[in-house]
């Protein structure tokens, strides 16, 4: 079966304060790709993810979402984004983790609904599926920083979307940690055909998980991870031409063993 864009960007260009970050961006994004987005700090990933969303202004092109115009696009409970500032949560608000995820299931369109029994079956099925379901009676400000991750991409989970952004999601997460969130991202990208945009510093996540990578500094440049040549042409062109990437066939050898859900 052919599968179609559901993101697609065409001459995209943002400023932020007066300055250009994004220049004529292209790119498209098919149904269940899981695709790695890199580059430098301060390159302009999270412009354009937030650009993407509409959730910046752009300067010039288009962007469409399952065929939509962004600015017509509506249906927003097929998309979750997980930002940056995601898991700088009152550590001291008193809600338990089953809690703050069951937040998931309430929509702009069903304000004031009383969760159902689905609903809260819905909510312990995505806690164990992201290896937390341990966690649910304990409070937020109880959590590490990766567990705090884990439980933001299950609130965005349990709505269900066909969508999940996620903005550097295992920044400051120590390496274990970081393995076996990328697990679960990998599981829920193949079993539930969730397309996945994941802005992240980890180049050999990227490289070992993600069938392209969107590769960000000012100018943007996509290319596919099978494409030795052109997957290093545009990583040199985010990061300069000093930058040299080797590639190793053992560097992802075992990385699945253990990349079953819970």
């Amino acid at each position: 079966m052919e599968k179609k864009p559901v993101i697609e960007v065409e001459g995209v260009s943002v400023s932020r304060s007066g300055t250009r970050v994004i220049e004529g961006a292209n790119f498209t994004v098919l149904q269940g790709e899981f695709v790695g987005v890199v580059g430098p700090n301060g390159g302009g990933k999270t412009t354009l993810i937030k650009a993407t969303l509409g959730l910046l202004p752009r300067d010039s092109g288009a962007v469409r979402l399952f065929g939509q115009p962004v600015e017509q696009f509506n249906t927003w409970k097929r998309i979750a984004y997980v930002g940056q500032d995601a898991v700088n949560f009152d550590q001291t608000f008193p809600l338990s983790v089953r809690e703050l995820v069951s937040l998931g299931r309430i929509q702009k369109e069903n304000l004031g609904h009383r969760l159902t029994g689905d609903d809260w079956r819905r909510v312990d099925e995505i806690l164990g599926f992201m290896g937390i379901r341990d966690l649910a009676e304990k409070r937020i400000g109880q959590l590490s920083g990766g567990q705090k991750q884990r439980v933001f991409v299950a609130k965005a989970m349990v709505r269900e979307p066909d969508i999940l952004f996620l903005d550097e999601p295992v920044a400051g997460v120590d390496a274990e940690t970081q393995e076996r969130f990328y697990m679960k991202l990998s599981n829920l990208n193949a079993q539930r055909g969730t397309t996945i945009i994941d802005v992240s510093h980890d180049l050999s996540a990227v490289f070992c998980r993600m069938s392209r990578v969107i590769c960000v500094n000012r100018e943007v440049n996509v290319a596919d991870i099978g494409d030795e040549m052109g997957f290093t042409k545009a990583l040199k062109k985010a990061y300069g031409d000093h930058f040299h990437f080797v590639f190793h066939e053992h560097m992802c050898e075992g990385l699945f063993a253990d990349d079953r859900p819970d």
